[in-house]
């Protein structure tokens, strides 16, 4: 069980996954002078490190309660890409106000200059480890999280994806370690950062077909190769649409389905030509012990096709053929 996960690294453990609410906390008289900006925030404890940002909670002592702070690396300072990734990551995230996301609850700088955000801290399992788990054999994790509840966790982060298309966003890196399910049922997508947002409104007279971005990824292939569509491997954001996150959740629905990623090579180079050039093996052949049902791995396969016009053409498509396969399954059961 972990508390948090940066893009980049294992979760850290704690005692304190649910402090508990005191009266000292929620009564306690606000002070004339309030302190606000990062003066606000103390007793700073490390939570994990990844590339980019170091993760940290914090008490936010105006408002009594424990937040997760992220700050950009002291090395990053002066990379303007890096600035320009962290600020859209906490941006996106607190405008794409959904169950799915993490509420942001401030952006600033600290003492020393550096950009930090401070946002919910969630405690909960990361889909990557479950499915490592369940690779491994491990009855808890095969039976807590049997076929039914994680079709309800990816039918989730479609219902947060969908939500994010509709509001001009693509996540570009859906995969296992970025679906974070909280204790009490909550799924939570993480990592905004190489989200694609368009620049300009669709009132906008000089906006031609709402595909530039103000951010542009130069010799960058943004997103997780075995995830990546092959639109993304070939590089360029103007293919970049829906259809991209269509792909990753097929990638992810895949792996759920068969504990295998549907496309690894040796090398990154090698996994990127089999994206774009191989099919996957079927889930039913890659994994017989799993007994995939027949219409899921249809689901997933059509999710994976490598033409974006053969793809589902939305996310609330795949909904759609989610919650269909799982009537139908209830419907087997019931016989109603």
């Amino acid at each position: 069980m972990g508390d948090y996960h940066d893009e980049d690294d294992a979760p850290v453990t704690g005692a304190d996954a649910y402090p508990h609410i005191y009266v000292k906390d929620t009564d306690a008289r606000l002070p004339k002078f309030q302190t606000t900006g990062f003066g606000r925030y103390a007793d700073f404890q490390p939570l994990a490190k990844g590339g980019s940002a170091v993760l940290q909670t914090c008490r936010d002592t105006s408002l009594g309660r424990t937040v997760v702070m992220k700050t950009l690396h002291p090395h990053l300072a002066d990379n303007d890409y890096m600035h320009s990734r962290f600020l859209r990551e906490a941006r996106v995230t607190a405008q794409l106000q959904h169950p799915t996301t993490v509420p942001v609850y401030d952006l600033g700088r600290d003492t020393e200059g550096r950009l930090y955000f401070t946002m919910k801290k969630v405690a909960g399992d990361n889909l990557r480890e479950v499915i490592e788990r369940q690779l491994a054999g491990e009855a808890d994790a095969l039976a807590k999280y049997d076929l039914e509840r994680m079709l309800g966790i990816l039918i989730q982060v479609c219902n947060g994806l969908a939500y994010a298309h509709a509001h001009g966003v693509v996540h570009r890196d859906v995969k296992p370690e970025n679906i974070l399910v909280g204790s009490f049922g909550e799924v939570i997508l993480l990592d905004w950062g190489v989200a694609k947002v368009w620049a300009m409104g669709a009132d906008d007279p000089t906006n031609s077909a709402m595909e530039h971005e103000v951010l542009t990824d130069v010799n960058q292939r943004p997103g997780t190769p075995l995830y990546m569509a092959p639109e993304q491997v070939r590089g360029g954001g103007h293919d970049i649409d829906a259809r991209t996150d269509v792909y990753a959740v097929g990638a992810v629905l895949y792996e759920m389905l068969t504990l295998r990623e549907p496309l690894r090579g040796k090398r990154v180079n090698e996994t990127f030509d089999l994206i774009i050039n191989q099919p996957p093996i079927a889930p039913r052949l890659r994994a017989p012990e799993r007994n995939v049902p027949p219409l899921l791995a249809k689901i997933a396969m059509r999710a994976l096709e490598k033409d974006r016009e053969q793809r589902y053409q939305s996310m609330t498509e795949v909904i759609d053929a989610l919650r269909d396969f799982r009537g139908r399954a209830l419907q087997s059961l019931t016989g109603v």
